[in-house]
């Protein structure tokens, strides 16, 4: 049988979605899983805030819609994507094995993050990240910055900032961790919920639903759900997790 696994069309995510689908093929070689990009809400508009976004989940509602219109029978979520709060008929079936949660420093000129020089620009599009800079670097800048990882890393390379703070797990699966500087400890910067992490989803109740709960890693499961609560009872329910 041939399930459909929907996904956003960037690069990174289409990695992801295929990571879900080996594991899905190691348990079920019998069955064919196979990745369906779609283009998301945030990534129409790659230059929206996402604070500034009426939309819950902007990474994730179209591919919610094609699992209700049988498009496709399961989504690969990055699960610090996800809105804390639970959508209606669907479920959160199974949380892959989860990657290095930490933030990742990459500067135009080797640096850590204590050492680059006062008044440097950081991108980011992340006010977690931006509010956890300023906590601990005052004097540097924190610049609005958006796009997938390749287009960020331009972005640097032409000058527009001076680094960046990116997902280690995206880096990691891009093959271009060993392109930063500094990976951040939890003392310096906490992760978004559920950061390394990824959820595949399904129609509750499904076939899809029974079939991906086989590959569920327990653990990261405990902890990612675990952090979902306390950012729902902190009352971040009604926005997105946290920037890409």
């Amino acid at each position: 049988m041939r399930f459909r696994l929907a996904t956003r069309g960037s690069t990174l995510a289409l990695v992801q979605a295929e990571l879900a689908a080996q594991a899905l093929a190691r348990r079920y070689p019998e069955h064919e899983f196979v990745p369906v990009p779609l283009t998301t809400h945030g990534d129409r508009h790659p230059s929206m805030r996402l604070t500034e976004s009426s939309r819950e989940g902007v990474f994730v509602h179209e591919l919610e819609q094609a699992l209700r219109d049988g498009r496709a029978e399961l989504a690969v979520h990055s699960a610090k994507d996800l809105p804390t709060l639970p959508t209606p008929g669907l479920t959160l079936a199974a949380f892959l094995p989860r990657a290095d949660a930490r933030d990742a420093l990459i500067a135009r000129t080797r640096s850590t993050l204590a050492d680059l020089p006062a008044g440097a620009r950081i991108g980011t599009g992340s006010p977690r990240r931006a509010a956890q800079i300023a906590a601990v670097r005052p004097d540097l800048q924190a610049v609005e910055i958006r796009g997938n990882v390749d287009t960020r890393l331009r972005r640097l390379a032409e000058g527009a900032v001076d680094a960046l703070i990116l997902a280690a797990a995206g880096l990691e699966r891009l093959g271009r961790l060993g392109e930063a500087h500094q990976l951040l400890p939890f003392e310096v910067m906490l992760p978004a919920p559920g950061q390394g992490a990824l959820a595949v989803q399904a129609v509750e109740g499904s076939e899809a639903a029974r079939l991906a709960a086989a590959i569920d890693d327990p653990a990261t499961s405990r902890a990612v759900l675990a952090e979902r609560a306390l950012l729902r009872r902190l009352g971040g329910g009604s926005m997105p997790a946290a920037a890409p």
